[in-house]
């Protein structure tokens, strides 16, 4: 797995944007449906409360998929994708090597159970599955849209996580809907983004 990086031009869009971005991106690319492991990791956004955020000049659209895949992107440069009311275009794809970080941080994560408890026990069972060892810390509560309902999750930071581990967590992810930005863990410096 790589994470191939876009460089975004537009004015704003919605800060629940996971499930139109999916949508916009499967019409273009619906291979990415037959691919478990692909993932769409959100957009940075610019700080704020309102519905729609205003993308900043350093906004990328990152999608993590196979490297054999990533021939397979091309119909999206250049183009201008419609996300909600939005039309962002895409430019200058960058391929980037998935590499460990001891803690990795996912800001949104959809697995089962509303309440923390039952959430951390959901993804410790993943993460038993998995065969990952490490320290987990559950953050700030979230709704997502999701298809046909809204999702519940957390963000989630993992800590403490051996080279090898770290790996199978990122090209793995936590929970579903992969092409909505859940369960996309990034490699973090510290535990503050847990919060966020």
């Amino acid at each position: 797995m790589v994470d191939v990086s876009f460089a975004l031009a537009g004015r704003e869009l919605l800060r629940d944007h996971g499930l139109a971005l999916a949508q916009a991106l499967c019409g273009i690319l619906p291979w990415l449906h037959d691919v478990p492991q692909a993932a769409v990791l959100p957009v940075n956004l610019v700080q704020g409360a309102g519905e729609l955020a205003l993308l900043s000049r350093r906004a990328r659209l990152v999608l993590r998929v196979p490297r054999e895949r990533v021939a397979a992107l091309a119909p999206l440069l250049g183009l201008g994708l419609t996300i909600g009311e939005d039309l962002i275009s895409l430019a200058g794809p960058k391929v980037r090597e998935l590499l460990p970080h001891s803690t990795l941080h996912a800001a949104f994560v959809d697995a089962e159970g509303a309440v923390e408890a039952d959430f951390l026990e959901a993804v410790g069972a993943q993460l038993e599955w998995l065969g990952v060892r490490c320290q987990r810390v559950c953050g700030r509560a979230r709704r997502v849209r999701g298809p046909g309902r809204a999702l519940s999750g957390f963000s989630l930071m993992l800590h403490g996580l051996q080279p090898r581990d770290s790996l199978r967590v990122l090209e793995q992810g936590l929970g579903g809907n992969r092409l909505l930005g859940c369960g996309v863990f990034v490699g973090h410096k510290t535990a503050a983004a847990v919060g966020e």
